[in-house]
């Protein structure tokens, strides 16, 4: 999972980022961004490690990078080149942050999404039209079906954002998504809002709506949390209850992040390793399988499966199966979230 950090200059973009990554600087890129892998805190795979003390405990992994500023006009004059877009357009999901330092209205905080909105339905524009005339130039439209069928959806497309309209609000049937998979529109990714306020008023959400034009929303101060992210671990409980903190923002955050991508994480427990797997919601066993070793999906036979709530309520395995929670499932089981997994193959 691939997330970017975004927004506007004076945002405190960067510092979420700090807050978010727990370090100070990070691997730079060329052009100034940075990109960093953080573990995804799990308080399952905790509780499996202090129970298996294995020789290795694996959490699932973010990418996560911070990016140039985006302001209104950026893409037009070019302030935010073909390199960094096509870096933006990687992420699985955007993170953007935007101003609430002075207390602003609600209308502000649209206004200033839909400036970064805005910036992203140029940028596919300008995509599609330049797709739309090399398909003309190679006289591919009158020759070839498959391109014929892609320029028509292109100019449905292009009509789409030529009205202004984000293209995750345009419904498309399946072969047009997976089409339109290719190109990693920016106006098409999940995205979530991280309203940056002062300290003092964070953990109060009154008179914010929980979602801007259906992107989900978290408040922060992002100052106080790259304090506590970057503080030492010995000191952070006490600041947490000083300034009322119940939870940090990359776990608040990791959490939304999941659920915009639809993600969910199985374990597998044992004396080597406890690790968590990040998974879609809806997949299969065998699908699941495959997320450890593409052998393990192709070979699969079984799978024992016993709930993380099962498992701890009943103190074991053993246990689990005298009380009839610990099950064998086949290939089309579709695995649910905090599932402990171990696979059956065949040789």
């Amino acid at each position: 999972m691939y997330i970017s950090v975004i927004g506007p200059a004076l945002s405190g973009k960067t510092t979420l980022f700090q807050a978010l990554s727990g370090v100070e600087s990070a691997r730079g890129f060329s052009d100034g961004d940075a990109i960093i892998s953080i573990d995804v805190p799990d308080a399952r795979v905790d509780e499996m490690t202090r129970i298996f003390k294995p020789k290795k405990t694996t959490y699932a992994r973010i990418e996560l990078a911070d990016t140039v500023a985006i302001s209104e006009g950026n893409i037009k004059d070019a302030t935010i080149n073909a390199k960094t877009l096509q870096k933006m357009r990687s992420s699985d999901a955007f993170i953007l942050t935007l101003n609430d330092f002075d207390g602003a209205e609600g209308t502000d905080l649209k206004r200033g999404f839909h400036d970064i909105i805005d910036e992203f339905i140029l940028a596919d524009m300008i995509q599609i039209e330049g797709r739309i005339e090399r398909i003309k130039k190679q006289g591919g439209k009158k020759e070839n079906t498959a391109l014929q069928q892609e320029i028509e959806l292109l100019d449905r497309l292009l009509a789409h954002v030529g009205e202004g309209k984000a293209l995750k609000t345009l419904e498309l049937g399946p072969n047009d998504e997976k089409t339109v998979r290719g190109f990693r529109f920016l106006s098409q990714k999940p995205m979530m809002i991280a309203v940056n306020r002062p300290e003092g008023v964070v953990a109060e959400d009154e008179g914010l709506a929980e979602e801007i034009d259906g992107y989900p929303v978290l408040c922060v101060c992002a100052t106080l949390e790259q304090e506590l992210a970057l503080m030492p671990d010995d000191e952070r409980a006490a600041f947490m209850e000083e300034f009322n903190v119940k939870e940090s923002i990359r776990g608040r955050m990791i959490r939304l992040a999941f659920d915009t991508l639809g993600l969910i994480s199985f374990l597998t427990v044992g004396d080597d390793e406890c690790r968590a797997w990040p998974v879609r919601k809806g997949v299969t066993a065998q699908e699941a399988a495959g997320a450890i070793h593409t052998d393990l999906s192709t070979r699969f036979i079984r799978a024992e499966v016993v709930s993380y709530d099962d498992f701890m309520k009943h103190g074991g395995m053993n246990e689990c199966k005298k009380a009839g929670v610990w099950r064998l499932e086949g290939k089309t089981y579709i695995v649910q979230d905090g599932d402990i997994m171990s696979i059956r193959a065949g040789a």
